[in-house]
């Protein structure tokens, strides 16, 4: 273990710890007598932690927190160069710490680190991965020492004294900074410690424990396990909590210990999820398979608001001054005329120079010029580009408010309408776009910009500036002075009184990142000029400094706007000397002894953490500090450190005043400047579960989860306020709920341009009171803050409606959460202002997901533990789960103009899958509590009562039969003869030189052919070999270890010749031997093959030094090469006596990676032969060709019997000549005019990927498929439909029918139950055989209640089915319950049984199961027909009687094969094929080419291949987890990256997810990444 390798313990006590470790494994002691005894011994060893020296009378858990004091506390954390403090909060950092610590004492959540593969590290981490074992020994800092082992494990209720006053105890340990609260210690007790720190994945010592049962549901939740409720605030009460997560001993949900090869981060995961985090579901069963989510019912405990109906708050009179001016026009006409020389703005440049100084003479001349030159000077006199009325949009920089000014008031003049945006910096800048949108919705054609800003724009080498994404087309005209002409001496503006007219357009980016045009009428700027004048106090030629941004909002109404009307002097700092100097705006401040400042709580924070190096810093001449953001709920913090530290620098408490404003409804409520210091601020300390619900309950300061707000001052001049209810009619809120303020006034916006619906919802909205009497005739107009309006007419803003996130009911604030996240400490792994908070819709609930910037020197494990802690807090604080939290590498997330993050773009790329995270924790367990209820099995119905039932609903009890075998005339010559061998000899005689086989190569020549008489002579050399060279007697067993082609189909016949039984066998693979060559050895030795025959090419290869690197190569049989025949032929051949002893063994591994080998007895082999004759019609004179591997299955019968039964010639292909040449098989079908084909889906893969692109040059190449009438897939699994239609169509044009391709389907029990034979002709020659394969729609969710319910195509939740072919002649098909085996009626998806004379006679084993072997092959209905004797296919499908009639006019029973048994899920009750997921998955990103999945012990695992670059591993995690929650309702456990090719799959391109499943347990995968989604 790790700590001992830590600890410097002496011998005897690491003996005696040994021995612990053995006795608790061995079940001889508890878990708490090993902990006690443990704890004892190492005691001694442990290193003093700060509590030991203390008095001991004193109990340490009674000390209150020592705390630095709070000023060195923020230069400390300040001088950390971290930049956004919107959200700074002591009060709410040391909550946050609290809530962790209260989460740990609750049991430690042991969360599994993620593994990431090292090229995906981007530090040198090899430290990053500590060893695996109980860290928290270890640790210098826990604040008492003997706590480490148990009060962390949460076992046993604490003492009574430690639960009386454990709050403090949980704080004192918080600010000790115990930072292990999830530490990704793994819980194996039998990992390596120190070697362990190479391996990503820490697997457990090999102690393989032998206990086979299965694994126990661990994820479920049973009534009986103990509930652990959230403690609402601070509940002092501790519950006994089971001890899960850091459980020293793994073991499964029984107490099992598990087998040694599983990883210990998925037991870890696995124990994590044992204990349910929320209140267990009730558990019933869908009957009518309607899975209803669960809804989330209403607490009744929940806060609801009881206070009176709120009234509308009304501002004071909005006093006309007798000399305001008209217009603003008139107003800087005036000014412009009577004091030309008074300054109206200065420019700073980089290093804080006053750079220009526009006066009002400037600004009225120059702004004339631009009037005149934009109406006269654009298109022709006769057609002017631009008329009254038209918008026109003004680009310039942040760092020229002077070009600003002059073109905005220009615009005013000529009566065109401005649109400020932001300067486009590249052609796809993030939200540009929309911008454009709104430009081409408001018919822009004209842009305004400044000479620099014009020079910085991007070019065409034309030097044309070109048009960027989603723009209309525009003119950029330029208004500096210099290059416009002078008007006329007798133009003159015409001024006029304020109208109704739209004076400018503000744009306003929305939650989805659209971008919409707020209309402000002319009237509106300035009645809201005349009210920010009235409230702000503004006199005549004062100053004030703007950091704001001066295009929209606040910056651009009080330091564009208000300021002319009033003849004041603005200076503006732009952002760029901000960055460079945060204290610019403080010095400007002194130096031109400002008396209004207009700044974010942004600018407030950096002036803090700059101010130590300035003495000379005076604010006395502030009169008033306006806060923009002072709505923003956590600018609260940045007024008060600001006031703490600059009150002694003469800032007064009364200057600070917080603004809240809207671009809806501008400004909607300001705090006034008062001379009258004594009145404090108002306060509101609300608790943020009451916020949730809607009200507003106040809370004491001391409790964790509240929200500290400050008033923003009382309503507008002239306005009248009310609060409405967000959603649904607009009703007024009572006093004491959350609402949306709602303003009535002139100085409001008026619509958003264009948009007539929206404008109406938000413009002009009529609230009503609780009768539903309307409170005014006037319109009102949304602003789109959350708040409240307290005692005195106070407004509280609590947030946005844009950050509201409605999670299961309860409201929550992007905004808290982000202050949430930012107060977990240390802050060392993340930028603060780089974080995003959004919700995203996953399984009709929002979900909520945090993105934040990691920093580049943060390593694995910080980063990950300081996730694992936002997730606490937030989940302490807020009591809402996070879904997913991702951290990117620094500067990846999409920015707005101003350096923010572009919220709506980030959740874009997050759901589109191209964020690239470097580190993702998802929490899909916590959060997602709306699944449906799991089902519970009934009491078993007894299968009487079912087949009753289903006789009484009018239900046909599932059964089908191909035609009757004994019924069949046909002159079949071959039917006289009982055994293959003699139909062989038969024909040699009769026809000796009819061609049977014909081999191709690669280039389509005849590699090799055979006629009967060359292989009767051929296999006659090979009986005599096996004879004189092998010794063999009848009946021995004898290995074909031969590739596709002629020598096997010899060697078979030599085999039946000499009387032994043959065992075809894939040779091993030469460039891949280590991994092939044992499944040869081990097909060899458990069919005790009693010798092996294969080419000279083959042995050597077995003889080889890689090969005995692989297997032991001495314990082969003889191997005889049949490249050296001997020349006489034998003396007799061998006649069997007995049909029903063994023709051949025939041996597979399934897709669950089991190896089978079944009997087919001489009987059966000759039945199959003819029931496939019969099915597809085969004669001497027909040619037939087939690209399938010859060593099992249907694949080998058609490749080595039925040509010598039937007598029809076989043209042979290789699959592996595919991989040389994909066209071989589709030109040599069209080359031989071949009628009937079959083929592999692996086959039919490679040449839809293969040839997708080639059809012309094979059309030009003479390739057509007109001829093919059938063409069948031949498989043991569900029909592909995708596959096969794609093949279908992209075929189509090389003339192949759509109709032509089929699927067949065997299993081991029987290698082929239904094969669809021609279709097409209808047509007396082309003989009719079936008729068209039908498709059905079925439910998916009531499939997984293993019901069939068809549904119209395209319908939600329906899975399309393709039937598995014709059943064969002399076959029987019946659907029974795998679990009753009662047989089940035609809406039920049972196993399907088989009754035929090819069913194989039984698996040969060495170990004789007999058990297995009586269940497989004879079993009998439990009810009804008892007599039958039935053969259990292993795979679950349903029977549909279809209105197609056959040949013989019989309605066509159609059978649909829907997956194996031993695949199927259980999951929450329900069945699952793993392939409906997979399909899923493999639809939801481009990047992911193939997907696997398998369970273990309850948890779903994805394994999923990446092809892409391996920094988009991580962006696949949350997209699976969706898509399987939204379609499957389940949630992922493990989601696995794996390369290209690491989920195996079979020679018959099926997945072998056992194999896979194995290779994950045993780290055998080499992942790219593994997320434990927890």
């Amino acid at each position: 273990m790790a700590d001992r390798d830590t600890l410097p313990l002496p011998l005897e006590v690491r003996t005696r710890l040994a021995e612990l470790e053995l006795e608790l494994s061995e079940g001889d002691i508890t878990q708490k007598g090993y902990e006690k005894k443990r704890s004892k011994l190492i005691g001694a060893f442990l290193p003093q932690a700060p509590g030991k020296g203390m008095d001991p009378s004193v109990p340490h858990e009674r000390r209150t927190p020592v705390t630095p004091g709070s000023s060195s506390r923020y230069h400390r954390r300040r001088s950390s160069g971290s930049r956004d403090e919107r959200y700074r909060s002591d009060v709410h950092t040391e909550a946050v710490q609290a809530a962790l610590a209260k989460q740990k004492e609750r049991g430690k959540m042991a969360v599994p680190m993620p593994s990431k593969r090292r090229s995906l590290v981007v530090q040198s981490s090899m430290d990053a991965y500590t060893p695996p074992g109980e860290e928290h020994i270890g640790l210098q800092d826990t604040s008492s020492g003997s706590e480490g082992e148990g009060s962390m494990q949460g076992e046993g209720t604490p003492t009574s004294s430690q639960s009386s006053i454990n709050m403090e105890n949980w704080i004192s340990r918080a600010i000790h900074g115990s930072t292990t609260s999830s530490t990704t210690s793994s819980s194996s007790t039998q990992s390596g410690g120190s070697g362990a720190a190479s391996r990503l994945a820490d697997v457990m010592g090999q102690t393989h424990l032998e206990n086979h049962s299965a694994p126990p549901d661990v994820t479920s939740y049973t009534t009986d396990s103990i509930q652990v409720e959230r403690p609402q605030g601070s509940t002092t009460t501790s519950r006994s909590t089971p001890k899960y997560g850091n459980a020293e001993l793994m073991e499964t949900g029984d107490g099992v210990p598990v087998g040694g090869r599983v990883s210990a981060k998925i037991q870890q995961l696995v124990n994590t999820l044992k204990r349910p985090k929320r209140p267990p579901l009730r558990e019933f069963f869908v009957d009518d398979f309607e899975e209803l989510l669960e809804v989330q019912q209403p607490d009744p405990n929940q806060p609801k608001a009881e206070g009176a109906q709120m009234l509308a708050m009304r501002g004071e009179q909005l006093g006309v001054v007798t000399n305001w001016p008209l217009s603003l026009e008139a107003a800087l006409q005036r000014w412009g005329t009577i004091s030309p020389k008074a300054p109206c703005l200065t420019t700073m440049d980089t290093n804080g120079k006053p750079l220009y100084i526009l006066t009002y003479g400037k600004l009225w001349t120059r702004s004339m010029k631009v009037a005149y030159n934009i109406l006269h000077k654009l298109g022709s006199k006769q057609e002017p580009m631009l008329r009254p009325g038209d918008r026109v949009a003004l680009v310039f920089p942040n760092n020229d408010p002077a070009a600003f000014m002059v073109a905005f008031y220009g615009c005013l003049l000529a009566e065109v309408v401005p649109v400020p945006i932001e300067v486009p910096l590249t052609r796809k800048d993030a939200g540009s776009q929309q911008i454009g949108f709104l430009l081409g919705s408001c018919g822009v054609t004209v842009a305004l910009t400044s000479d620099a800003c014009h020079k910085g724009l991007p070019k065409s080498p034309t030097g044309e500036i070109p048009q960027f994404k989603g723009w209309p087309k525009l003119l950029w005209f330029v208004t500096e002075s210099k290059h416009l002409s002078k008007p006329p001496r007798d133009w003159f503006p015409h001024i006029k009184d304020a109208n109704n007219e739209t004076a400018y357009i503000e744009y306003k980016t929305c939650k989805d990142g659209s971008v919409l045009g707020v209309t402000v009428m002319r009237i509106a700027l300035l009645t809201h000029c005349q009210a920010l004048t009235q409230s702000c106090g503004y006199t005549e030629a004062e100053t004030i400094v703007n950091v704001l941004d001066f295009k929209k909002d606040v910056g651009l109404w009080h330091g564009i706007l208000t300021s002319v009307m009033n003849m004041m002097h603005v200076i503006s700092i732009p952002y760029s000397l901000m960055k460079v100097n945060p204290l610019s705006w403080i010095q400007k401040v002194c130096q031109y002894k400002a008396k209004v400042a207009c700044v974010k709580s942004r600018d407030m924070h950096w002036a803090l953490v700059a101010h130590r190096d300035q003495r000379d810093i005076n604010l006395s001449s502030l009169r008033m500090l306006v806060v923009a953001d002072g709505a923003n709920p956590w600018s609260v913090s940045s007024c008060d450190a600001f006031l703490n530290v600059f009150q002694s620098k003469g800032l007064k408490p009364e200057v600070i005043c917080p603004c809240a404003s809207s671009p809806e409804a501008l400004t909607v409520a300001i705090r006034r400047p008062t001379d009258d210091s004594n009145q404090p601020p108002g306060r509101g300390v609300l608790s943020m579960q009451g916020l949730s619900h809607g009200v507003i309950r106040v809370d004491s300061e001391e409790k964790l989860s509240v929200l500290t707000l400050q008033d923003v001052g009382t309503v507008m001049p002239g306005a009248l306020m009310c609060v409405v209810r967000p959603d649904g009619v607009p009703q007024l809120c009572k006093t004491d709920e959350i609402g949306e303020l709602c303003v009535g006034s002139i100085a409001t916006g008026t619509s958003y341009y264009g948009l007539s619906g929206m404008t109406k919802n938000t413009f002009e909205v009529f609230p009503m009171n609780s009768v539903g009497a309307l409170i005014s005739e006037y319109p009102f107009t949304r602003t789109g803050l959350l708040g409240f309006v307290g005692p005195g007419g106070l407004c509280f803003i609590a947030g946005k409606m844009d950050g509201l996130m409605v999670v299961g009911g309860r409201r929550h604030n992007a905004d808290d959460i982000v202050a949430t996240a930012l107060a977990v400490e240390p802050m060392k792994f993340v930028y603060r202002g780089r974080i995003a908070v959004f919700s995203i819709s996953v399984l009709h609930d929002e979900r909520i997901v945090v993105v934040a910037e990691q920093r580049p020197d943060s390593t694995e494990e910080d980063s990950f533990q300081w996730m694992s802690r936002v997730l606490q807090a937030i989940d302490g604080i807020h009591q809402v789960g996070v879904y997913c939290l991702a951290l990117v590498p620094s500067n990846t997330l999409p920015k707005t103009p101003l350096g923010g993050i572009h919220l709506s773009e980030s959740k874009q790329l997050f759901l589109e899958g191209s964020l690239h995270p470097c580190n993702v924790l998802m929490c899909p367990h916590t959060c997602v509590t709306n699944l449906p209820k799991p089902r519970q099995k009934q009491p078993e119905i007894g299968p009487a009562s079912v087949m009753v039932g289903n006789l009484v609903s009018g239900k046909r009890i599932a059964q089908a039969s191909g035609r009757d075998l004994g019924q069949m005339e046909d002159n079949d010559q071959a039917r006289k003869f009982l055994f293959l061998s003699e139909v062989l000899q038969w024909r040699a005689q009769t026809t000796p030189e009819h061609v049977l086989y014909t081999l191709l190569n690669c280039r389509g020549t005849i590699a090799s052919s055979l006629t009967c008489v060359q292989l009767h002579k051929r296999a006659e050399k090979i009986a005599t070999m096996l004879a004189e060279r092998g010794h063999l007697q009848d009946g021995d067993h004898v290995a074909l270890v031969y590739p596709p082609g002629i020598d096997l189909i010899a060697a078979f016949y030599g085999c039946l010749y000499a009387g032994c039984v043959p065992i075809t066998v894939r040779p091993p693979h030469p460039q891949n031997i280590a991994t092939t060559l044992p499944t040869v050895k081990m097909i060899v030795e458990v069919s005790r093959s009693a010798c092996m025959m294969t080419t000279a090419v083959i042995c050597k290869l077995l003889r080889s030094k890689e090969a005995s690197a692989a297997v032991d190569v001495r314990s082969w049989p003889p191997v005889l090469d049949t490249d050296d025949l001997p020349k006489k032929k034998p003396p007799l051949l061998y006649k069997p006596s007995n049909p029903d002893t063994l023709a051949y063994l025939d041996f597979s591994v399934s897709t669950t990676g089991m190896l089978a080998g079944v009997k087919m007895s001489h009987t059966a082999t000759s039945a199959f032969c003819r029931s496939i004759k019969l099915q597809c019609e085969l004669y001497p004179s027909r040619e037939v060709a087939i690209c399938l591997d010859p060593y099992c299955g249907l694949g080998f019968v058609l490749w080595c019997l039925c040509s010598v039964y039937s007598g029809h010639q076989s043209i042979l292909i290789p699959p592996s000549e595919l991989e040389v040449n994909p066209a071989l098989w589709l030109l040599a079908v069209s080359q031989y005019k071949v009628r009937d084909t079959f083929c592999s889906y692996s086959v039919m893969e490679l040449c839809t990927k293969g040839l997708g692109l080639q059809t012309e040059s094979l059309k030009s190449r003479g390739l057509d498929l007109s001829r093919v009438r059938t063409c069948v897939v031949v498989a043991e699994e569900r029909p592909r439909i995708a596959l096969t239609q794609s093949f279908s169509k992209l075929f189509k044009d090389l003339g192949l029918h759509p109709r032509a391709v089929s699927t067949s389907f065997g299993c081991r029990v029987n290698l082929a139950v239904c094969l669809q034979p021609h279709r097409l002709g209808k047509l007396a020659d082309q003989g009719t055989s079936g008729p068209d394969p039908t498709t059905v729609y079925v439910d998916m969710r009531a499939l997984r209640h293993d019901r069939v319910r068809l549904v119209e195509r395209g319908s939600p939740h329906s899975l399309p089915l393709m039937e598995s072919g014709k059943i064969l002649p002399g076959v029987r098909i019946i659907i029974a319950n795998p679990e009753t085996k009662g047989p089940l009626g035609d809406s039920h998806l049972g196993e399907i049984w088989v009754c035929s004379g090819h069913n194989a006679s039984g698996y040969f084993t060495v170990y004789g199961d007999e058990a297995l072997q009586s269940d497989h092959f004879t079993s009998r209905l439990s009810f009804g027909d008892t007599q039958t004797i039935w053969a259990r296919t292993g795979y679950l499908g349903f029977l549909r009687r279809t209105e197609l009639t056959d040949a013989s006019g019989e309605r066509h029973d159609a059978l649909y094969v829907v997956g194996a048994l031993d695949e199927a899920m259980e999951l929450r009750g329900m069945r699952y094929h793993p392939i409906d997921i997979e399909t899923s998955v493999i639809r939801t990103h481009k990047s992911i080419t193939e997907c696997a999945v398998f369970t273990w012990t309850n948890l779903l695992v994805v394994v999923v291949e990446l092809d892409g670059s391996e920094q988009e591993a991580l962006d696949l995690v949350p997209l699976v987890t969706n898509v399987v929650l939204e379609e499957h309702y389940l949630i992922v456990g493990v989601v696995v990256v794996v390369d290209i090719g690491v989920i195996p799959i079979n020679s018959r391109g099926e997945k072998q997810r056992m194999h896979l499943r194995d290779g994950f347990l045993a780290d055998q995968l080499d992942p790219i990444y593994v997320a434990y989604n927890m």
